[in-house]
């Protein structure tokens, strides 16, 4: 019986175990997480996800504050377009956020930084630039483009001494989006290291319509592995979304994938950056609890639990302390919804606003809950104590339990504390 650990991830010379924790924001895939994946000799990701924010948090920094206090004067203005991000405060928030991350190191696997194409800071061009450009600069193992075509990202770091060196991917959910990558990044001579196949059962923000339910992770996985042998193309594939058990992985592996990536169940290690409230949550939710809704300003479909405390809350816009959803136009589609909702309600200190949500405060404030589709079964992978909470998981224990499991089997924890 085959096990993940029969199989290697193969980058040139270096072999690592072929999983690779994926890249969970606002600092949910924490550097912590990402370390432990690569002392286990996998791949762990760190996100960039409003990298400011975790720079603050990590290293009792001010970037947050100082931001506010420039832009405080354009609180009360529906007009965002001044607010603009400090490409130097972006940059050293940056190099402290994986730098830190790098010098703490230990094992033979990797990490990369996971970095979001729609997260457009009102300079789409200008900010990525500076987010990718600094994390080479830090030493990142490898960056994973994600969220976006990212039709011009090689381009911006054509000209970095480490464009050839490190280890650079994109998440895709079709063929069709790897081919317009392709396309458009064939002048820089370079191909992608590897590419992240992302399916419809994944977290978070999803590269589908809400026609999700029609495709399948295997499938799309086949016709682009098929479309790369046919252009004789040798570029490691990586499933995502739905991977439960080791076996999961395992019928991707035995057909051609060089790995797997896999994060749902990572969200309840004691390394995750989920308060241990939220952790409770998930290992409750039912399968019913779970849905894809439109409420992300990016105008991707998204995945979470419906008992999300952002779905409808009508915070008041906070780009001036924020705003990394800000359009090149100083536009997001949450103040458009907000706005109209204070128009219609004038009496409400606090409207609803079903429609859209302040993506970037409630993903700093841990309030929205995003998941796989499996979330559902986290409560089979742990123990339950007598007061009806469940045990965290360490992130060893899960990464080990992929390595090693079979026959769909996972490995319960040893109990911490008197269980049922």
């Amino acid at each position: 019986m085959q096990r993940v650990d029969d199989f290697r991830l193969c980058f040139g010379k270096q072999e690592l175990v072929p999983i690779m924790i994926g890249g969970m924001g606002v600092d949910i895939s924490t550097a912590d997480l990402a370390l432990e994946a690569a002392r286990l000799g996998g791949i762990g990701h760190i996100s960039d996800a409003m990298v400011n924010t975790v720079a603050d948090r990590r290293f009792n920094a001010k970037f947050v504050k100082e931001k506010l206090q420039q832009y405080k004067f354009n609180v009360s203005n529906p007009d965002k377009s001044v607010v603009q991000f400090d490409l130097g405060q972006l940059a050293e928030a940056t190099r402290l956020h994986v730098g830190k991350t790098m010098e703490a190191k230990r094992g033979e696997g990797m990490i990369f930084v996971n970095c979001m194409e729609k997260l457009t800071m009102n300079a789409p061009r200008e900010t990525l630039r500076v987010r990718l450009a600094t994390a080479l600069d830090a030493g990142v193992d490898g960056i994973t483009l994600a969220a976006g075509l990212h039709l011009g990202s090689f381009a911006l770091i054509e000209d970095h001494p480490r464009f050839r060196d490190a280890k650079l991917g994109i998440i895709v959910s079709s063929l069709r989006a790897l081919q317009l990558f392709l396309r458009k990044s064939a002048r820089t001579n370079r191909l992608p290291d590897y590419v992240v196949v992302e399916g419809p059962l994944a977290g978070g923000h999803l590269g589908f319509g809400m026609d999700w339910a029609q495709y399948d992770l295997a499938t799309i996985v086949a016709e682009i592995h098929a479309w790369l042998v046919a252009e004789k193309l040798d570029i490691p594939l990586i499933p995502a979304g739905g991977i439960f058990t080791g076996s999961d992985a395992v019928a991707f592996l035995d057909n051609g994938a060089a790995a797997v990536q896999v994060a749902t169940r990572f969200t309840v290690a004691r390394e995750c950056g989920l308060p241990e409230k939220v952790q409770q949550e998930y290992f409750k939710a039912s399968e019913d609890d779970i849905e894809v809704n439109q409420i992300s300003p990016t105008g991707y479909p998204m995945r979470m639990l419906k008992g999300s405390p952002a779905i409808g809350d009508g915070i008041r816009p906070n780009c001036e302390a924020y705003g990394y959803l800000l359009d090149s136009g100083g536009s997001c589609s949450y103040i458009t919804s907000y706005n109209r909702e204070v128009e219609a309600h004038p009496e409400l200190k606090r409207p609803k606003v079903m429609d859209k949500t302040c993506l970037c405060t409630h993903m700093r404030n841990f309030e929205i809950w995003t998941c796989g589709q499996l979330t559902w079964r986290l409560k089979d992978t742990t123990l339950r104590h007598d007061d009806g909470s469940y045990q965290l998981l360490s992130a060893q224990h899960v990464f080990e339990d992929y390595q090693f499991s079979v026959d769909d089997k996972i490995a319960l924890p040893e109990s911490e504390f008197d269980v049922d």
